[in-house]
């Protein structure tokens, strides 16, 4: 046991205590003391795996384990790390100096524990930094291996033109509501002058729809936004913002009004989709504690096996 002075990575692991550098640094130094404890083949995988490459994540829980990956039997078992036995091949790459497994891997092994909201988060966030291709995801998925299915819906259902977890949210509601949009569309005035590049643009419409994040608050950003307003304002086109609030709590209003604009009848089989797939999600309570249950079962040091 280490007090003064440390800092603790996992159950029975502790470092000397940083407070003074970044979360980023912390967690690669923890990264680096998990070593101490992993054999020499292991790679990180999953959902750290994942961070460690950049890519966005969907709302992890706080206390999110450690992911591994090992070719061998030697697999620490211990609370807050979740070892995985590589039965094939596959190729490992050195990110930040630390072993990291491949991208087509790394989603395989998040699409056994999350949803389908989720992984597309981290899907198109791959594909945006050209980590992973059609021919390395089609090859994990002639695996038939566990994860193969969500991830499947996951890539077949992707935009590759989504900038941020807020509008891969949005465009799967929209896609969920049966909506066509066009992505990243690029808005000009009668004059042919530039005004704006569009999240979606509701097919057959002139409604430019946003995903309105935190980003929308700073004061810079607030001041861009009214003037793209005024200039749009002397357009046909209407920009409607939409929050991640909205998209979680109040699925239902949004519903109708995007029913009101296409001048369709309600559907509610539309809305029982989307809150299936939001309550399979991290970003649902129920969806955090089913994850959370299977990482707390997988974490567990305690072998029940040769119990009655």
């Amino acid at each position: 046991m280490r007090a003064v002075g440390h800092q603790r990575v996992l159950h029975g692991l502790y470092r000397v205590a940083t407070p003074e550098l970044s979360p980023w640094d912390n967690f690669l130094r923890d990264l680096g003391a998990l070593r101490l404890v992993l054999p020499d083949d292991a790679a990180y995988t999953h959902v750290t795996a994942a961070r460690l490459r950049g890519w966005d994540l969907p709302a992890l829980p706080e206390k999110t384990p450690f992911f591994a990956a090992v070719r061998t039997d030697n697999r620490p078992r211990r609370p807050g790390l979740i070892c995985s036995r590589l039965t094939h091949d596959s190729d490992v790459d050195l990110v930040h100096g630390l072993r990291v497994d491949a991208p087509a891997e790394i989603l395989l092994r998040a699409a056994r524990d999350l949803g389908e909201l989720d992984l597309a988060i981290m899907v198109e966030s791959a594909v945006r930094l050209n980590d992973v291709d059609e021919d390395a995801i089609q090859e994990v998925l002639s695996s038939k291996r566990p994860g193969t299915s969500v991830l499947r819906r996951a890539w077949e259902r992707r935009n590759p033109r989504s900038e941020s977890p807020g509008e891969t949210i949005l465009h799967k509601f929209h896609q969920v509501m049966q909506v066509a949009t066009r992505s990243q569309v690029e808005i000009f005035d009668d004059d042919g002058l530039f005004l704006c590049r569009a999240d979606l643009v509701v097919v057959g419409t002139t409604s430019l729809h946003e995903y309105d994040g935190e980003i929308h608050r700073d004061k810079t950003a607030h001041r861009r936004d009214l003037r793209r307003e005024r200039a749009l304002s002397a357009t046909p086109y209407v920009r409607r913002g939409f929050t991640l609030d909205d998209l979680l709590n109040h699925p239902a209003t949004l519903m109708h009004e995007l029913d009101r604009l296409l001048d369709r009848p309600h559907r509610t089989q539309r809305l029982r989709a989307w809150r299936t797939l939001i309550g399979d999600s991290l970003y649902s309570e129920s969806g955090r504690s089913r994850v959370m249950n299977r990482w707390y079962r997988s974490t567990d040091s305690t072998d029940w096996a040769r119990t009655a």
